[in-house]
């Protein structure tokens, strides 16, 4: 990834940047830092950067000139992301940083005296960004920490192993209390709990004393919080046909942008006469009645809307909720076709261009319980490979990208997401584009035989399994088992419910989830894709 910030003072920001774990990662040339002095680009002699504003006034403005040609400078007229960084601007949140670690460039400008012409930040500025609500005498303060919190996301930069699809800001929560050598200090002790070797108890320990200090420091976050927990509830009524929303929240990955449980509308008709036992039979027995609540709920790191709605009438309005930003919508409901295929003129916009990727079954692993990673596949004598002659694993790891040369070889014939009903949806190209993606995001978990690369799974966008392939010559061999319980695993040891979405037409990928515990949903989700390819 690479920043360009347009600052006044470029050494400010090298001397800034250039230790520790950032500069560790430009040297290692994951991130790229660069300065960019706003002077070179003025046309005055003495490199004139300010004037005074129109209308009087305190202090000088920066002029549109030189940030203008500062900016044509390093994006070449392209349309990069480009962030100016002031108190009127938005909060600098983790779900910011989320979302902009997933762009490619981005434009920091850093302002000066009391401001920059309105001209410029209207033709280049596409987010204005504000680390707090207090004054700072320049923007290269703040371009710093949003610098550092996004490049932390990026896979590769903390050089730990650790993934930061994995990350999460611990849903609204405060970090809980640590402790380290020695036992006693000070006259005051380690808490037990952490001495017990328990993690379970040390697990539920942490969370309780979260939400105790978040609720004492910061009830804002604490409200969120509460507010999170309340939606899972509702949701967990239907907890198969919502699992992929459910975990979005509990993970810390989705904020919520629309809600509403229709109890407001049953008390109107209640007040017009009718009980609400009346309108919630009404309810149920209309045809067109699908969910419990109309839900619009954004991961804005993967860019994955979730939708679901009560009716298809109340449809219409979730779906107008759709973020522009939005590169997938996962729709509980076979009527959204109406609203994201083009088929409503009433429904106008870019919502149109996103295109049916196919239908879905949800399953879920809700079972605490480790799944044997070493699976022993039963296959009948009469089978062309006795178990006997059957090929055993040496290992199962996580893939970097130095492994990209064994996927692709293995994955070559792999079509995960090219057609649906006939129809092309993705280009080979963009396949391989994604599951690079996934591979530098950590997530891609590779099984070895014979010192081969014999079978891959990862997580998808959003978080759920996927993307299971096994090379010709050691399927059925159990080797897709024991790469899907190595994922389980790991995601129960975060204490997330693995679960997976699964084509409906695909019926081995949906006996094996089957067989090793997973349930099924009941209804089945769409899933659309913006500016797919043309059949």
């Amino acid at each position: 990834m690479k920043f360009h910030i347009l600052t006044l003072f470029p050494e400010m920001i090298r001397n800034g940047l250039q230790l520790s774990v950032i500069g560790k990662a430009v040297e290692n040339n994951i991130i790229a830092i660069d300065a960019v002095d706003i002077r070179d680009y003025s046309m005055e002699k003495h490199r004139k950067v300010d004037d005074y504003p129109y209308g009087g006034g305190a202090g000088m403005l920066m002029q549109a000139q030189p940030v203008y040609h500062a900016h044509q400078a390093v994006t070449g007229g392209r349309k990069v992301r480009t962030i100016y960084v002031t108190p009127q601007g938005m909060p600098f949140t983790q779900t910011k940083a989320e979302e902009f670690a997933a762009e490619e460039e981005l434009v920091l400008l850093c302002g000066h005296y009391e401001g920059i012409d309105e001209r410029v930040l209207e033709e280049i500025v596409t987010d204005y960004i504000s680390i707090g609500d207090y004054v700072l005498t320049g923007g290269e303060l703040p371009a710093m920490v949003m610098v550092d919190a996004i490049a932390r996301l990026i896979p590769g930069v903390l050089g730990n192993g650790i993934s930061s699809e994995e990350e999460s800001f611990h849903n609204d929560l405060l970090e809980y209390p640590q402790y380290s050598r020695p036992e006693v200090w000070h006259k005051k002790r380690v808490p037990e709990v952490l001495l017990s070797g328990n993690h379970s108890k040390v697990a539920a320990w942490r969370l309780e004393q979260s939400i105790l200090r978040t609720a004492d420091r910061r009830p804002d976050l604490y409200a969120r919080y509460q507010a999170r927990k309340c939606l899972i509830s509702q949701l967990s009524r239907e907890k198969r046909n919502h699992i992929h929303m459910i975990e979005s929240l509990a993970r810390g990955r989705a904020e919520v942008l629309y809600m509403d449980d229709g109890m407001e509308a049953d008390r109107e008709e209640a007040g017009n006469g009718k009980t609400v036992n009346e309108t919630n039979v009404s309810e149920t027995n209309d045809a067109e009645s699908m969910g419990s609540m109309d839900v619009v709920l954004y991961d804005s790191r993967d860019r994955i809307c979730m939708i679901s709605a009560r009716t298809a009438a109340s449809g219409d309005k979730v779906a107008r909720c759709v973020p522009e930003s939005a590169e997938y919508v996962v729709a509980s409901h076979e009527f959204f076709d109406i609203f994201f295929n083009g088929m409503s003129e009433e429904f106008q916009g870019n919502r149109k261009n996103y295109q049916l990727c196919g239908r879905y079954i949800p399953m879920l692993y809700t079972c605490k319980a480790a799944l044997s990673v070493k699976w022993k596949k039963s296959i009948p004598w009469k089978k062309s490979i006795p178990w006997k002659n059957s090929i055993p694993w040496e290992s199962i790891r996580s893939l970097s990208e130095a492994d990209w040369s064994l996927l692709e070889r293995i994955t070559a014939e792999f079509d995960y997401g090219i057609c649906c009903n006939g129809k092309k949806i993705r280009t080979e190209e963009q396949v391989r584009d994604y599951l690079q993606e996934r591979l530098k995001a950590g997530v891609m978990y590779g099984i070895f035989a014979e010192e081969n690369l014999a079978g891959v799974i990862g997580m998808h966008k959003g978080g759920s399994v996927g993307m299971l392939y096994v090379d010709l010559p050691y399927r059925r061999q159990g080797f897709a088992a024991s790469l899907t319980a190595y994922l389980v695993n790991r995601m129960l040891e975060k204490g997330w419910t693995p679960y997976a979405c699964v084509p409906a037409d695909n019926m081995a990928a949906g006996n094996l989830l089957d067989k090793l515990g997973f349930y099924k949903a009941a209804k089945e989700v769409s899933i659309y894709q913006r500016e797919a390819v043309q059949p």
